[in-house]
């Protein structure tokens, strides 16, 4: 016998592919790898931040449902075409890496370097706001995910006299020890007073300027969590997310985005321990897909509050909202669209390469 709570969830799990169904090809439910396997179940693309980009143009679903945090839903809208509409089933689903880098900031820096007579060429990750794109995309510079940091890093080197890559200084690191940049041409800005604060000095000395951001999820993992994984099972393998800390990344078997993870777990021999540094639902759905023929273990348990904020409950009123005409979609004001754009647009062009 199910319990009221068990018969609830079943109800709006119905009630989500009732509506699915009678909408058919006019509707899209975008979810990432973080959210909960009750929202992933009801997706039609899951995937990483650049699988997802990837796949909203071209797309011919009227409604594009995005099941992540409100960066990702902007950047949907951006690439949207203009019959379509984004939506998120809750606004404040946010993200804090992202709101550490401000647009005015952005600007406001960038425009500190202008009289410095250097071409410095913004690189920002995915996980930043529209505004922020618009100041990347207006200065020349494109995107990353951690899937295709190392290519655009070396795209935005290419195009200029040093590069700003925001907003996080773990990724930026890590990538910049996959190029081989060494640690005498890195420069942590002093981003405080917008920017007023700002040593031009050593950033005149530097190729990589580096946002003093970071993930609060992926900077829990620590060196002792791998080195408990490691006294725990000697033969056990650790993946982490680039998000993580150099000390981290340095000290585990292998880094790469969420798909690289997938794809690590998936290729290892059966039998395999592997300890995983990344969120927890999705360290949780792996383990439950090889449970029997391989042990998946997070690192430590890391959850995201922001991801977590998309339920299967909150999917089911906006599906209500949306087949009443009442849902508000998304909106990334036209002139923040355009430059926005041009920075993702690079970013999926090079990529194609």
């Amino acid at each position: 016998m199910s319990t009221p709570g068990t018969q609830a969830t079943a109800d709006v799990a119905a009630r989500i592919e009732q509506l699915r169904k009678a909408f058919g090809g006019k509707l899209a439910i975008f979810g990432h790898h973080y959210q909960h396997d009750d929202v992933i179940r009801h997706t039609d693309i899951s995937g990483d931040s650049l699988e997802l980009s990837r796949r909203v143009p071209g797309l011919t679903a009227e409604h594009i449902v995005f099941c992540g945090v409100y960066f990702m839903a902007e950047s949907a809208a951006i690439l949207a075409n203009e019959s379509q509409e984004v939506h998120i089933p809750d606004v404040e689903a946010s993200c804090v890496m992202s709101d550490m880098a401000p647009e005015a900031v952005v600007e406001a820096v960038m425009q500190r370097f202008a009289g410095s007579g250097r071409r410095i060429v913004p690189l920002t990750y995915v996980n930043s706001s529209a505004a922020v794109k618009a100041v990347v995309g207006a200065h020349g510079g494109t995107v990353c995910t951690s899937a295709n940091a190392d290519k655009m890093l070396q795209w935005c080197l290419d195009q200029g006299d040093a590069v700003l890559f925001l907003p996080d200084k773990h990724l930026a690191f890590n990538t910049a020890d996959k190029l081989g940049i060494s640690h005498a041409k890195r420069h942590v800005l002093n981003i405080r007073g917008r920017g007023r604060e700002l040593d031009l000095d050593a950033a005149a000395k530097a190729e990589l300027l580096v946002w003093p951001g970071m993930c609060v999820i992926h900077h829990r993992f620590k060196p002792a969590h791998v080195e408990a994984a490691r006294a725990a099972d000697a033969n056990a393998l650790v993946v982490v997310h680039p998000e993580c800390s150099p000390e981290v990344v340095g000290l585990a078997d292998a880094t790469g985005s969420t798909s690289f993870i997938i794809n690590y777990v998936a290729d290892a021999p059966e039998g395999a321990t592997i300890y995983i540094g990344t969120e927890i639902n999705l360290v949780d759905r792996l383990a439950k897909r090889y449970a029997g023929t391989k042990t998946i273990k997070p690192l430590c348990v890391s959850g995201c509050a922001n991801m977590a904020k998309i339920t299967e409950a909150k999917l089911a009123v906006l599906l209500e909202r949306l087949a009443e005409g009442t849902a508000e979609p998304v909106r990334v004001p036209e002139d923040i669209r355009k430059p926005a754009l041009l920075a993702l647009e690079r970013m999926l062009e090079v990529g194609s390469r």
